[in-house]
């Protein structure tokens, strides 16, 4: 073993240890690891940065802004609400509608996000429906990562591997190019879901705990303004443009509650409709042109100050003078220079008209006002605390324009018109021009984590090339498996993989162990790409444990699951998602026989 290599290896057991113990964030111990190449002479400054303009870097920054697009104008909220509709009333039509949903999100999304949106929808269709959450939560969580299997782009596993391929001097994939993998594996995961779905716990669902849910309830009013674009349509559609997190629940005209008046009658210039709406809803809905926040259309003027108006959040605290009180009899407007817009209260009734309402102890205000205001009021002893509001307005309206942005970067990268960086890149900022996500929205949808660990990890793939790691220890893996079946040997990589990304995150696993891949494939006198992609697969469909992909740490909690749950029910699954990729490889790349005992 020669210095350089003694060398590498000392900063890659130094790596290990500090991704593994997370001591570190996995991007700084990223960055750590670059500069120790730099500073030991294994690479030069050139290759050590070369991972931030690396194409995976690019396109996964892309494909994060691109996700925020489809967020913000309501996409994804809203075809997991149609999910939630669907699914019916049983355990099997919903893991049957919800898998290659959420499988198809993942193939464009990012699959943490995909999971994210869905977890409460799954949790509050399950409290509905007096199912069990944990019945449905795994195989949600399970499917996002599997959708990641459908395109190149949708994990940082296989960009990484498209790198390794085309620097070993192969032909690079395309977008597609695995998509025959992902469909089989999806296949495959959804049936074992279905067959096997007396392995998964029952837990969760009718008596768990969902308060945490509730706060897409706060009572609002809103009025329909002079010129609206709203005046004269049907209720129907603005329900419709705002989805099931907006309910009605009155409807005044000319200062009196209608009760004659349903889901077909017209809205009409100086109508109030009494609501409930989410936090993004609530948002939307200040944002609206056409509709206006009745408390801030009468009381408005009333917020002076300095600063831009915005939305904040308060609690009613303990002992508050504001207890007991409704809005209307403390004139709030005019007492604290700021509006309540809206209410959400943890339990018990609220009067229909949102001024009658009695404030109680822990109810939480939505207030508007200005910035100069808000920090006279968060002195204030009535309060408890005075935050930002949470919701976020969606963009509804320029939905059919970012379902077209991303139908033309998708179509610009499979038929190679653009190189794939450059079409999703183009994607990203197409979304931010047509202001689909504003721009200070857009940076925030990076994950800067994710995006400095790929471009840190990318030269300890080239370092293990360059200083002959990789050969090393593919010639050791050589010696024993030199006469086994390519088959056999792609499954090995496959195993490898899927047990250190247990402890590794994806991107790192397939930086490892790619290079091996290829350098045990050339020793062999076969193509490195299957070999490449089944180590790849590894990395993202293994599900061992439940620290083995982000998406299984969000569905812990709520699905009340254990380390032993994703074991019994992971393990068989992982098996035969090794055995169908090893398979699909194969056939793909070394001209196997598709079914079994054919040619």
């Amino acid at each position: 073993m020669e210095l350089p290599q003694i060398i590498f290896l000392l900063i890659l057991a130094g790596a290990l240890y500090l991704f593994i113990s997370e001591r570190l964030r996995v991007d700084v111990t990223a960055m750590l690891t670059l500069l120790a190449l730099v500073v030991s002479g294994v690479l030069d400054s050139e290759q050590a940065l070369s991972g931030f303009a690396s194409e995976p870097a690019i396109i996964v920054a892309a494909v994060f802004v691109i996700s925020g697009g489809l967020a913000a104008t309501g996409i994804t909220e809203r075809i997991g609400q149609w999910v939630g509709q669907a699914s019916g009333k049983s355990e099997s039509r919903a893991v049957a509608v919800v898998m290659p949903t959420v499988a198809a999100l993942s193939s464009f999304t990012h699959h943490v996000m995909v999971t994210a949106m869905m977890l409460p929808i799954l949790t509050r269709h399950a409290k509905a429906r007096r199912l069990s959450a944990s019945r449905l939560l795994m195989p949600m969580s399970f499917a996002a990562s599997l959708g990641t299997t459908l395109t190149l782009v949708s994990a940082p596993a296989f960009l990484l591997a498209n790198d390794l391929i085309q620097r070993s001097g192969s032909p690079g994939l395309g977008i597609f190019s695995i998509t025959p993998i992902g469909l089989a594996l999806v296949l495959i995961g959804m049936a074992y879901m279905l067959l096997a779905r007396w392995l998964l716990p029952k837990r969760g669902g009718e008596t768990g705990d969902d308060e945490y849910l509730r706060l897409d309830r706060y009572r609002t009013e809103l009025l329909i303004v002079d010129g609206s674009r709203w005046n004269t349509r049907p209720l129907a559609e603005l329900q419709k443009a705002l989805g099931d997190r907006f309910r009605m629940l009155g409807w005044l005209r000319d200062g009196a509650l209608r009760r004659d008046l349903g889901d077909s009658s017209r809205l009409l210039k100086g109508d109030v409709l009494l609501v409930e709406a989410s936090a993004d809803a609530l948002a939307s809905l200040h944002d609206d042109q056409g509709l206006a926040l009745r408390a801030i259309a009468r009381f408005g003027d009333t917020a002076t100050g300095e600063g831009e108006p915005q939305l904040v959040q308060a609690v009613v605290a303990p002992g508050s003078e504001f207890i007991g009180r409704s809005i209307r009899e403390l004139d709030f407007s005019r007492q604290f220079h700021a509006v309540i817009a809206g209410l959400w209260r943890r339990g018990g009734a609220i009067t229909l008209r949102l001024a009658d309402a009695r404030l109680r102890e822990g109810d939480l205000l939505v207030l508007w006002g200005r910035p100069s205001r808000f920090t006279e009021l968060a002195a204030h002893h009535g309060f408890l605390m005075l935050v930002p509001f949470a919701g976020e307005a969606k963009r509804r309206v320029r939905a059919p324009l970012a379902l077209g942005i991303l139908a033309l970067t998708v179509l610009a990268a499979a038929t190679e018109w653009l190189p794939p960086a450059l079409a999703f890149l183009f994607g990203a900022v197409a979304i931010v021009a047509t202001r689909c996500v504003d721009i200070g929205q857009a940076y925030r949808e990076i994950d800067v984590r994710v995006f400095v660990m790929i471009a840190g990890v990318i030269p300890l793939g080239i370092a293990m090339e360059q200083t002959g790691t990789a050969q090393l220890l593919a010639q050791g893996l050589l010696q024993v498996v030199a006469q086994w079946p390519a088959l056999a040997v792609l499954l090995v990589m496959f195993s490898i993989a899927g047990l250190l990304t247990q402890i590794l995150s994806d991107a790192a696993t397939t930086v490892l162990l790619g290079p091996v891949a290829v350098s045990l494939a050339h020793s062999l006198g076969l193509p490195p790409t299957p070999f490449v992609v089944c180590t790849a697969l590894g990395a993202v469909a293994s599900f061992l444990t439940p620290i083995g992909h982000h998406g299984n740490l969000l569905i812990l909690g709520p699905g009340q699951y254990r380390f032993t749950d994703f074991l019994r029910m992971g393990l068989p699954l992982t098996v035969l998602i090794a055995l169908v990729s090893a398979w699909m490889a194969r056939w793909l790349w070394l001209d196997g026989p598709l079914w079994p005992f054919a040619g």
